[in-house]
């Protein structure tokens, strides 16, 4: 009986050690994903879109795209839908085509630069070029381990200085968009000393990572296991990167942030719970211009794509705020 008693206990420890192990791989280096069908038709159809897209890689071999809409006003469906909902609302619109500004658009965790593409489409229409990259531990770019800002902070601003300088253009004024790890990579980027930024769109982050992961894993497995779990993954994740979870938290850069925040938040995100959201949003200063918006229903992974329309809402943050 001991024996046998002694053998599941075994397993049991030996399924915990695997489970904190994966854990921990995931969040420091998650799975990569490959270029979907949709990525490669976008990218074999950019003029369908109304956007041309450059391919190019900084310094530190980040692999980036720049897009840009096309000069003769050519618009996809989704930059025609985009510029219809903002001039039902009276907003005064350059022509299509025109470029009034860059916004840098940051992926979130298991993402890769291509899935912002129909994003960029939609952002272009109204007036942006948009840049692009992967982050570190994504994508095809060439570092393993990510670290949720702490230390990919100055890739946004590097993309936008070495694009600017790569492709003649000004590099201001300039916009940071951020979801989900993105928003985390974007608040740390936009609270760097002398940063680029003009205005700041988060969506779907968090305030500390380390309690966003143990709300997500103990609404699923339980209070006792997932505070175990977060412990064992939090200590794969430090002997991994350095850093402990702990140490990953938003709410102290967005605390130091000096311009304009939107951020918006799916209200039935089980991912990034959105009290985290809310959290990250209380914490930036009371004298900051902000907005809060919660996406009816929205799940961490639909939140861009219900019928709240949220490319508007974004568009129309980045026209009042991203310009000479």
């Amino acid at each position: 009986m001991k024996f046998r008693i002694m053998i599941i206990l075994g397993l049991i420890a030996v399924v915990l050690v695997g489970a904190f192990w994966w854990g921990g791989h995931e969040l420091s280096s998650p799975a990569r994903r490959s270029p979907q069908d949709y990525h490669q038709e976008f990218l074999a159809n950019t003029l369908e879109h109304g956007v041309t897209v450059q391919t190019f890689c900084l310094t530190d071999e980040t692999p980036c795209l720049m897009m840009e809409p096309l000069a003769d006003g050519r618009l996809g469906r989704r930059g025609r839908l985009i510029r219809e909902q903002l001039g039902a609302e009276g907003i005064d619109l350059s022509p299509a085509g025109q470029v009034r500004g860059t916004l840098v658009l940051v992926h979130g965790r298991k993402g890769r630069k291509e899935d912002y593409l129909l994003i960029g489409e939609r952002l272009c229409a109204v007036g942006f070029r948009c840049l692009l990259a992967d982050m570190p531990a994504h994508g095809d770019h060439p570092v393993k381990i990510i670290t949720f800002g702490l230390r990919e902070a100055g890739i946004p601003a590097r993309l936008l200085s070495e694009a600017a300088e790569r492709f003649d253009f000004s590099p201001q004024p300039a916009g940071l968009l951020g979801m989900s790890m993105g928003g985390a990579v974007a608040v740390h980027a936009a609270a760097q000393e002398k940063a680029p930024w003009k205005a700041l769109v988060v969506i779907s982050s968090f305030d500390r990572l380390d309690t966003a992961i143990q709300s997500n894993v103990v609404s699923r497995v339980g209070e006792a296991l997932g505070r175990l779990w977060r412990a064992g993954a939090g200590w794969v994740y430090q002997l991994r990167t350095g850093v402990r979870l702990e140490q990953i938290r938003s709410d102290e850069p967005a605390s130091r942030l000096s311009i304009p925040v939107l951020m918006a938040h799916g209200t039935a995100d089980r991912v990034i719970p959105i009290n985290s959201g809310r959290r990250l949003y209380q914490s930036l200063p009371e004298r900051l211009e902000k907005e809060w918006i919660e996406v009816p229903g929205a799940d961490h992974h639909n939140v861009l794509i219900t019928e709240f329309p949220i490319y508007a809402n974004v568009a129309r943050w980045m026209l009042r705020h991203v310009k000479p």
